[in-house]
């Protein structure tokens, strides 16, 4: 890597620092959302960085589909027992057993989009009044619209018309009750940036994202791995390939992209050559050229 390289990196690392601190500044109960995944990971290394040597001023908050890969529930409780900070779990499970999400039916059926109702009803129960998360704007379009400091009204939903300027790096967390801003400190950071980060800072992850032998079925061109979560049918056929996983998400969702990709090294020369964003291994996203747009104004992260 070159000193270039290495210098930019750092000032990405600062910018999100700086984040982090103006939200334990600005906010009286902030929460970091954890999906497991290598951006929420960053974030929680930066986070050290950014508070160490005393405790974060925010618990870490996981919300639990039921359906997640073993590999990431894994990862999650490892890095809460090193770190030794706080985790909140919201179990989508709890509000279909209460009735209040529904489960999808048909073949193509995911509780992704479930998490929302679990995600605000975990923000109120807790009267959270900012949500840290590691979306970063190359990742889709709707994500792109998002400010860094993002408001959310009242029933959490997103307007982009509300969005507020950010001039020379001044975030305005100013809120009404009832209010909550959702706060993104990877936004100008792309998927090679947190790579080549992860790299420099030789962060661990979830084994999922090496290459590795895994049974999959083939939906919608995409590899799925083959699960008890997935509705599958005679049609579904089962193989045995070399994949990895280039976003973590609901199982039932996520798709993973063939790889012999087992080095760090190797991961970044194979996105430097792709032209595919790593959403577009994401299912849910393909409903609509709306579908994360829509679902952020609903309350989706």
């Amino acid at each position: 890597m070159t000193k270039q390289q290495l210098d930019y990196l750092d000032e990405l690392e600062a910018e999100a620092i700086h984040i982090l601190r103006e939200v334990a500044g600005q906010f009286e109960k902030p929460a970091l959302l954890f999906s497991g995944g290598k951006d929420s990971i960053t974030i929680v290394h930066l986070a050290l960085k950014a508070f160490r040597p005393g405790k974060f001023p925010f618990p870490l908050v996981h919300i639990d589909t039921g359906h997640n890969f073993e590999e990431t529930i894994i990862y999650r409780d490892q890095m809460i027992e090193r770190i030794g900070e706080k985790l909140i779990v919201g179990y989508v499970q709890e509000d279909i057993d209460a009735g209040r999400a529904v489960e999808q039916k048909g073949k193509n059926a995911s509780r992704n989009q479930l998490q929302t109702v679990t995600l605000l009803n975990t923000i109120n129960k807790h009267q959270f009044d900012a949500c840290i998360g590691g979306a970063r704007r190359d990742e889709e379009k709707a994500r792109a619209k998002e400010r860094i400091f993002s408001v959310r009204d009242e029933f959490g939903q997103w307007d982009p018309k509300r969005q507020r300027p950010e001039l020379w790096n001044l975030y305005n967390g100013k809120i009404h009750k009832g209010e909550n801003v959702r706060v993104f400190p990877i936004s100008n950071w792309t998927e090679l940036d947190v790579w080549n980060y992860i790299r420099r800072e030789n962060i661990p992850l979830p084994t999922i994202y090496f290459a590795h032998e895994r049974d999959v079925i083939t939906r919608g061109g995409q590899y799925m791995a083959a699960s008890p979560f997935l509705n599958m049918d005679d049609e579904d056929v089962v193989e045995r390939k070399n994949v990895r996983f280039r976003t973590v998400g609901d199982m039932s969702c996520t798709a993973a992209v063939e790889s012999y990709a087992t080095l760090i090294d190797d991961i970044i020369d194979e996105i430097s050559a792709s032209r595919v964003s790593e959403r577009g291994a994401r299912m849910d996203d393909k409903v609509s050229e709306a579908a994360m747009e829509d679902r952020k104004k609903g309350g989706y992260f």
